[in-house]
């Protein structure tokens, strides 16, 4: 046992020497750096040596020197200082949580007073009394804690799952004043519903409506403009209407609402747009009421009529459009539409407005939305999975002036509207001809520019071509249009430079494939692609 204590003292002494040697050697350097003694010596031995030019580089390298140390030493003791400023003691740590949660009980003390307050003066006043006036302070207390541990988890990402039902809430005051006062518009017995045109085909809507827009309002666009949105409202649920200024994106949707004696919604977008509050609102904790946009609004009254809807989002990418209607995107994108449901609020309430089931609205199937596009430089530019979902138009020119018979309005049934489609893509469908030159077309793509047209845009494409046919158009010029729009303003994010070459060769293509006198829009659009490319 003696051997081991001697092992063991021999070991601690040679581990605490070599620190202690650390330690000495720390100090010596620390004074050795602080020599000024020595370093006088060392500048009396060469002084006499020096030239007047040795002497400024000596003056100047001490100068650097000193200020070398200063900044060192200003440094550490700000460093230390931001250290110790913010370094709280654990016991005063604890002591300060101490004392917020004795303000907050001091808090609902007083909110408990001010409550015992006005539930006196309403009981003077001969009304009801709501319950949670006659909460004790603790009671009160322990409900605003849980309310902030319950704010915590959703920070934190927690969620309810599916088994736990939706929470009830109790209300006086109607939380959606506007979406209840629909309810009583239309649940008036004077209410009566419209007379609509059910016999009016989609070619017919096609010219009245231009002429209408024409001799009523002073808006004039050429028919071929009519027959691609009216052919695209039969394919897809979200149009995009693309060009410069001044060319009637805004005022199209906007007088088809006045043809159809049902206006459109103008919801101009703002470039500070994040997410989808911005269109769908949000619960005001201070009020007890749900602030209501005008899009919610007209998703909520769409349900009571048979009507033809159209929102206008104007100026829609002057914000970021995958921020706030991503979800609309998704719920649109849906295949079965009685699942096409959006969750307006997390709970229920008694007086919450008839249609509304569970805090969740329908987006019922005849509103469309209609976006509007300038292209500069105070834009964002447009996601793909928009442009995917949505079919662009263009309007790039303004339509020359015409004489239009003067044109009365209509009511038009989106019942009757959804019938013509059906109709159109049962007699219209794309020839099994024109599938196959799809089909070569689609491999081509793959072999020379790694691009498809994909399932979507098939599937919109089989459903907008047979509504042209049936708005007076040709299956041709439907198939060129769809092609430019959704396959070719692809190539634009290929990089041009890459594929300058490979776009005449698509054009031999086409004219080889489709006929020299077919696809117009393509190759004019392929013409603009290769000018780009120079450029």
């Amino acid at each position: 046992m003696n051997a081991f204590f001697y092992y063991f003292y021999n070991f601690m002494r040679s581990i605490f020497g070599h620190i202690w040697n650390v330690l000495v050697a720390i100090k010596d350097a620390i004074f050795g750096i602080f020599d000024i003694r020595y370093y006088m010596e060392l500048f009396n031995t060469y002084r006499d040596d020096l030239s007047p030019l040795g002497w400024v580089a000596a003056i100047i390298v001490h100068i650097l020197l000193l200020m070398l140390l200063a900044l060192f030493v200003f440094l550490v003791y700000k460093g230390l200082k931001v250290v110790f400023r913010f370094k709280v003691p654990v016991v005063e740590y604890e002591k300060m949580k101490d004392e917020v949660v004795t303000l907050k009980r001091e808090i609902m003390k007083a909110n408990y007073e001010k409550d015992k307050i006005l539930a006196m003066k309403i009981s003077e006043l001969g009304m009801e009394v709501n319950a949670d006036l006659l909460e004790t302070p603790n009671e009160l207390f322990e409900k605003g804690m849980a309310e902030e541990n319950a704010d915590t988890a959703a920070e934190t990402g927690e969620t309810m799952t599916e088994e736990e039902e939706v929470e009830i809430v109790e209300t006086k005051e109607r939380r959606f004043p506007r979406l209840s006062a629909v309810d009583l518009y239309y649940a008036d017995p004077e209410y009566v519903q419209p007379v609509y045109n059910r016999t009016i085909s989609l070619e017919e809507i096609c010219i009245n409506f231009r002429n209408y827009a024409a001799s009523r309002l002073g808006l004039y666009y050429e028919l071929e403009v009519m027959k691609q949105v009216f052919a695209s409202f039969g394919a897809a649920k979200m149009l995009i209407l693309q060009g410069i200024s001044g060319t009637g994106k805004t005022s199209l949707p906007y007088a088809f609402g006045q043809y159809i004696q049902n206006p459109s919604v103008i919801c101009s977008v703002q470039p500070s747009w994040r997410d989808r509050t911005e269109l769908f609102g949000y619960y005001n904790d201070f009020t007890k009421k749900y602030t209501e946009t005008d899009f919610l609004k007209t998703l909520y009254e769409a349900h009571y009529y048979e009507d033809p809807r159209v929102v206008i989002l104007d100026e829609m990418n002057i914000a970021r459009v995958e921020y706030y209607f991503a979800e609309m995107l998704s719920i649109l994108e849906l295949p079965r539409e009685e699942e096409r449901f959006v969750t307006v609020v997390s709970n229920t309430a008694a007086n919450d407005p008839a249609l509304m089931k569970e805090g969740k609205i329908w987006i019922p199937n005849n509103v469309w939305y209609v976006g509007t596009i300038n292209n500069d430089d105070s834009t964002f530019a447009v996601a793909d999975k928009v442009y995917d979902r949505a079919i662009p138009i263009d309007l790039d020119d303004r339509a020359e002036f015409f004489e239009a018979p003067d044109t009365e309005p209509l009511r038009l049934s989106y019942k009757h509207l959804e019938e013509l489609y059906g109709e159109a893509k049962k007699k219209y469908p794309i020839s099994e001809e024109n599938l196959i030159l799809l089909d070569k077309l689609d491999k081509y793509l793959i072999e020379h520019f790694r691009l498809t047209f994909g399932n979507r845009i098939m599937r919109q494409l089989k459903e907008f071509v047979p509504c042209y046919v049936a708005c007076g158009g040709t299956e041709i010029d439907g198939i060129d249009f769809m092609f430019s729009k959704k396959i070719l303003r692809k190539f634009e994010s290929l990089g041009l430079g890459f594929i300058r070459d490979e776009l005449d060769g698509l054009v031999v293509y086409l004219n080889r494939q489709f006929g020299g006198e077919n696809m117009k829009i393509s190759k004019a659009y392929l013409a603009r692609l290769k000018r780009m490319s120079a450029g």
